[in-house]
């Protein structure tokens, strides 16, 4: 017989989605970046009000874990599954025309944090509704810091990830505004990229701009490591183990007669490996060095290692996508052929313990057509609120099946 579970957990969450979405615009209309959100905490302890949780908060942070223990009984010894919001906005302005868009200049949630959250602090009132049915403890997270700067990593190293019941296996959702509204997305192994930041500096002698053979002009040099590594990428890295390198900035130069001694090269690179990632590195090093040297100059190289890939676990993917197609339908499961070549700071919850990141579809209504859509990290990116019903539903009817119904391994 098929589990009615998971279609009365969306009833449910469709009752709770006006708490949702107004939480979602209050967060939207004050967005915060970094490490420090006092506005966005704030409105995520108002909308937990009346509820039986413990609050556990951050040294370093604004982060916060929220737990809700099972009253069914054994749920003392029962197990412990993890859920995640990131809380974060971008330094980016708004340009949606929303009658509840950004109130502080130059920030925006681009990113659907805002939807996260919201999200989240709904799935804690549905399953809260359930508690007598839960043998175990449910954690939410919610995490400041994960445009950039390592907000999960923050959390885990003030502890909050080790305070007992210690989680068993964590699950997370990402709003994706190109697939259709309520669409599950996922896949296992590789779901989201490292990405790396690199910078390098070519060191020659300026000059005259009519005499340069009196000086060592920086700037052709810089402009051939760009063509060069961007040629070693194709022939020095393996199709099926993908690299993506990135040249966003050069700079060098001060007047149109001046030969500049110096010139900066501002880049990402994105990895699914950690051997791709390393032979890149290497890669960069080797063609910036000798590149530069064989023009006279002088190559600083320095690579800034950013967040490791996002690892979907086999196993809990499985368990997930078994849910998920119960919750939306089979018709409404994406499995995704490849990863999605972004960086997710979740990836360092995942390094602790199994579990997995799927997207949630929230394409606006009145799209069909996704090449069409203003994508995350755009100005002009809205949601479909609708579809938050569908996250909210899917947090709370994962983390009751792991709980009554563990998957396997």
């Amino acid at each position: 017989m098929p589990n009615l579970l998971p279609k009365r957990f969306l009833d449910e969450a469709r009752d709770l989605l006006p708490a949702a979405v107004a939480l979602r615009r209050r967060i939207h209309a004050k967005p915060e970046l970094g490490l420090d959100l006092p506005l966005t905490t704030e409105a995520v302890l108002d909308g937990l009000q009346g509820l039986d949780v413990e609050i556990a908060r951050g040294a370093s942070t604004s982060g916060l874990v929220v737990s809700l223990h099972g009253t069914k009984p054994g749920s003392q010894s029962g197990r412990t599954i993890l859920l995640r919001a990131d809380m974060d906005a971008l330094p980016m302005p708004e340009e949606t025309g929303l009658q509840f868009a950004s109130e502080i200049p130059g920030r925006m949630h681009a990113c659907g944090h805002d939807s996260h959250t919201a999200m989240l602090v709904q799935a804690v009132h549905l399953l809260n509704r359930h508690r007598d049915e839960l043998p175990g403890t449910v954690k939410f997270m919610f995490q400041p810091g994960e445009e950039g700067h390592a907000g999960a990593r923050r959390m885990i190293e003030d502890g909050l990830l080790d305070a007992d019941p210690r989680p068993d296996a964590a699950f997370a959702l990402h709003i994706f505004p190109n697939f259709k509204a309520g669409a599950i997305a996922g896949r296992a192994g590789p779901l989201l990229a490292a990405v790396d930041t690199w910078m390098i500096k070519i060191r020659g002698r300026g000059g005259h701009a009519s005499m340069p053979h009196l000086a060592v002009d920086p700037v052709p040099v810089a402009c051939e490591i760009g063509l060069a590594l961007h040629a070693m990428v194709t022939r020095r890295s393996n199709v099926f183990d993908p690299v993506v390198l990135t040249c966003g900035k050069i700079a060098g130069g001060t007047a149109s007669n001046i030969i500049p001694e110096t010139v900066e090269m501002l880049g990402t690179l994105r990895t699914t490996s950690e051997a791709a990632r390393d032979n890149a590195h290497q890669g960069i090093r080797r063609v910036a060095a000798n590149i530069a040297a064989a023009h006279l100059c002088e190559a600083d190289i320095q690579i800034k290692r950013g967040y490791p890939v996002t690892i979907n676990d086999a196993g809990f993917v499985d368990f997930a996508r078994g849910v998920a197609t119960e919750l939306v339908g089979a018709d409404n499961y994406i499995p995704m052929p490849a990863p999605f070549m972004g960086a997710e700071d979740f990836s360092y919850v995942l390094q602790r313990m199994p579990g997995c990141m799927m997207f949630l579809g929230v394409m606006p209504a009145g799209h069909r057509d996704h090449d069409h859509v203003a994508s995350c990290h755009s100005n002009h990116m809205v949601l479909n609120e609708d579809a938050m019903a569908v996250g909210i539903a899917l947090h709370a009817a994962i983390a009751h099946r792991f709980l009554t119904e563990p998957p396997p391994g």
